[in-house]
């Protein structure tokens, strides 16, 4: 299992912190600092089941500055999105679990980060 977190992120610290409660073993990834290709993106959305917006957080500065809410949102625009992704990795959702089965999940409550565990 591996967990991509931003170590500011308190729902990041809350993932790791249970994962080391129920004794999970988990590589670390801080996706600011390793950040993630291309197609580790797409790998990720395939174990996901979701699309590049999804994952988006459309909240932060650099949504704004790319005018992302305004981006379609469409099979067209898939790659586009990835791109922006990897150039601005503070846009990603966190924390991402993949978990062992294959499957990943966006673990942002104590529910998300057991179902990834279970998995």
């Amino acid at each position: 299992m591996e967990i991509w977190i931003n170590p500011a992120c308190s729902k990041c610290r809350g993932a790791l912190r249970l994962l080391d409660e129920e004794g999970a073993e988990y590589t670390v990834r801080r996706y600011l600092e390793d950040v993630p290709s291309p197609d580790e993106i797409r790998a990720v959305l395939e174990r996901l089941g979701l699309e590049p917006w999804d994952i988006t957080r459309t909240q932060e500065a650099a949504a704004k500055e790319l005018g992302l809410k305004d981006w379609a949102r469409d099979a067209g625009s898939r790659e586009r999105w990835i791109a922006a992704l990897c150039e601005h990795p503070k846009l990603i959702q966190r924390p991402i679990i993949t978990a062992d089965d294959g499957t990943a999940v966006v673990a942002r409550t104590d529910e998300a980060v057991r179902d990834a565990m279970s998995r």
